[in-house]
């Protein structure tokens, strides 16, 4: 097993732990010595801790204790060399000595896909047995944390069962259980474990998670202390988004090409602009987009990319995932089974009367059709107002807008049985507060929308 050695010699990551402070030394087993456990363990090694890594493969084992990494990384050959011979890195195949000699384990399997592009949990399962059966009749807390990639509720449903099955003991009750999604690219990932963009810890109690806190002190970053599930999905909104961003910047490319355009001069500009672009700006789940750009200018832009017979699969579908969230909306107000709806902005965003293409005129046009009764008010739309294409849009599609525009929000919210919330106007949601026993369809998560997470009555489009 390996021996504390602090004081070894280091690689130059000392000066992430604030000019040399070291977290609290733990005893630490890492199961899965693959690209992630291998870096893993190495790393935590580097930070002082005292860390057994685990594999079924003999080959891989027989060559971490010989100081050599089984995988090819940037950097990872000698910090593994130098933490073998600092004493704080060892490997076995014996699962049941390294929990018996630990304290936390981390479990950096594969979890790959399955022919169907299911996720194959096999050997998560595998090697959450093997930890809860070594946990039989031991009087220690141990910690596990889950560093593979899985699903939404995967952790609770495979790791927790496995491990109480297993292990004859309730977790929460002796046992911790976290999920620690990792955040590291191939050929850089030393580097990104000592500067990570993020440390999540998704915790089954608060003592889970001030283990997976302690093992990380002095690393830098924001920490997100967040319940199991929330941490397994940010690994695939994580990825997916740099999918999507990959997709993107290729489609954007194909169309430059196909003008003879430069599309990296194209794109540096896309990504210098870290007010709307590279930013929290457009990222919050909600309703639709609409307004008189953004439909217009992707209609055109995929128009063109036809034209040179340039394929844009993704931005193509964008118009179809946008007309989605409109449909998702109006499954949610049918499925209350209540006939009078009060919808509470008209616009397609706050601050301006333009109703051109938004998101919200479609959905009363849906309602209207359906045979709904129908109820609106937006204080910044006053029909006497609306001149040239504005006007002509919305008469185009809702004939006889005045028979369903309302002068208050207080008449919209008395007449309703649903009450759709597509606008944040502080008057609209002090009106809603008025009143009792109205189903809450929120579109964009109204400020003061957290009072109403328990009621029943209260349904986020998406949350």
């Amino acid at each position: 097993m390996p021996r504390q050695n602090p004081d070894a010699g280091g690689t130059g990551e000392a000066d992430v732990f604030g000019g040399g402070t070291m977290p609290a030394v733990q005893r630490v087993a890492v199961f899965g010595l693959g690209y992630v456990g291998s870096v893993t363990a190495a790393c935590l090694a580097r930070m002082g801790h005292s860390v057994i890594g685990v594999d079924v493969s003999t080959d891989k084992v027989d060559m971490i204790n010989a100081g050599q990494s089984p995988v090819a990384e940037a950097r990872l050959g000698g910090l593994v060399a130098e933490q073998v011979a600092a004493g704080r890195l060892c490997a076995t195949t014996n699962s049941a000595c390294a929990v018996a000699n630990t304290d936390i384990a981390l479990v950096c399997v594969g979890t790959p896909s399955a022919a169907d592009g299911s996720l194959n949990t096999e050997f998560l399962e595998r090697v959450s047995e093997q930890i809860g059966a070594a946990l039989v009749g031991r009087r220690q807390r141990y910690t596990v944390v889950v560093r593979s990639t899985m699903l939404p509720n995967t952790c609770e449903q495979i790791v927790l069962s496995s491990l109480q099955d297993a292990s004859g003991r309730r977790v929460g009750e002796g046992i911790g259980l976290a999920v620690n999604p990792e955040f590291l690219r191939e050929g850089t990932s030393v580097a990104d474990f000592f500067d990570p963009p993020k440390v999540v810890i998704g915790q089954f109690d608060d003592p889970s998670g001030d283990v997976v806190a302690d093992l990380y002190a002095g690393l830098p970053g924001p920490v997100y202390r967040v319940p199991l599930a929330v941490a397994e999905m940010i690994k695939y909104a994580d990825n997916s988004f740099h999918a999507l961003k990959v997709g993107f910047a290729n489609e954007v490319g194909a169309i430059c090409k196909s003008m003879g355009l430069d599309s990296h001069a194209v794109m540096d500009m896309v990504t210098a602009d870290t007010k709307l672009n590279i930013s929290p700006a457009y990222l919050r789940p909600g309703f639709a987009y609409g307004g008189s750009c953004l439909p217009k200018d992707l209609r055109a832009l995929v128009h063109r990319a036809g034209r040179s017979e340039v394929s844009v699969p993704i931005l193509a579908s964008v118009g179809s995932s946008n007309d989605g969230q409109i449909d998702r909306a109006l499954k949610l107000i049918e499925a209350t089974g209540k006939r009078r709806v009060g919808l509470l902005g008209l616009a397609f965003k706050a601050g301006t009367d333009d109703l051109r293409e938004s998101p919200l005129v479609a959905l009363a046009e849906r309602l209207v059709a359906r045979g709904f009764e129908l109820l609106i008010h937006d204080r910044d739309v006053t029909l006497s107002r609306l001149l040239g294409a504005n006007r002509a849009y919305v008469d185009e599609r809702i004939p006889h807008l005045s028979r369903f525009i309302a002068d208050s929000p207080d008449e919209v919210v008395g007449l309703a049985e649903v009450c759709v919330v597509g606008s944040q106007d502080p008057e609209a949601i002090a009106a809603l507060r008025r009143i009792d026993g109205c189903t809450i369809v929120d579109l964009v998560r109204f400020p003061g929308s957290a009072d109403y997470r328990d009621d029943p009555r209260y349904i986020g489009i998406s949350w």
